[in-house]
């Protein structure tokens, strides 16, 4: 005998009926058994019996005076309990499983969608938020597969448009004139603190002020 079973169910035997007290066991037997690294026919047969036993003996929590489930199992964990049958034959012995998985994916799918809404009627804005989350993934598969997300785009956009004659020919007619007219003018400080600034952008400067305008 298992030793939560020598220690818990002495416990409350005596404390609550004693269809609960055989409930519970069968169903902590049950666990221990799908638990073992090595299943099989018998150990199915087994765990079968228990199963059986607590379905049996789980009524008590129905019809109990005191009953917690006065209408009746609708549990999804204890419904799952009767497909491990066919699920251990099918895939083998479950040991070694672990729900940290299901657990990683519930913090992407509930808890941090959770902390970005505002806590009012937040369902509907959790799955907006995973939604915009699954477009940009797929964006961003989409453009790694076009061999957009090399390097820096915005600097390679600058690089293709510096490379245009008439462009270039403009911006540099364009700095020559503001040049001659800065010049022109130049009566210097006029208090005790000053702050000296360039007397015209770079270049580069005004080619990604042209691009920003044009793109927004």
């Amino acid at each position: 005998m298992n030793f939560n079973l020598q220690v818990f169910l002495p416990a409350i035997a005596g404390h609550v009926p004693q269809e609960m007290v055989k409930a519970i066991s069968a169903f902590t037997e049950f666990c221990y058994l799908v638990r073992r690294d090595v299943i099989t026919e018998d150990t199915l047969h087994s765990i079968d019996e228990n199963l059986a036993s607590f379905h049996h003996y789980r009524e008590v929590f129905r019809t109990h005076a005191a009953a917690v489930r006065p209408t009746g199992f609708s549990l999804p964990r204890q419904h799952s309990l009767v497909h491990y049958h066919r699920l251990i034959q099918m895939f083998g012995a479950p040991n070694g499983l672990c729900s940290s998985i299901t657990e990683s994916k519930h913090i992407k799918a509930v808890k941090k969608p959770w902390r970005r809404s505002n806590r009012f009627n937040a369902l509907g804005q959790m799955l907006l938020t995973n939604q915009r989350l699954d477009k940009i993934a797929a964006a961003r598969v989409n453009f790694t597969v076009r061999g957009m997300m090399e390097g820096h785009n915005f600097a390679g956009a600058l690089d293709a448009i510096m490379e245009a004659p008439e462009l270039r020919r403009e911006l540099e007619q364009e700095k020559g004139e503001e040049e001659e007219e800065e010049e022109e003018v130049d009566d210097g400080p006029m208090c005790l603190g000053e702050v000296k600034l360039a007397k015209t952008p770079g270049l580069y400067s005004k080619l990604r002020l042209r691009l920003l305008f044009n793109y927004f």
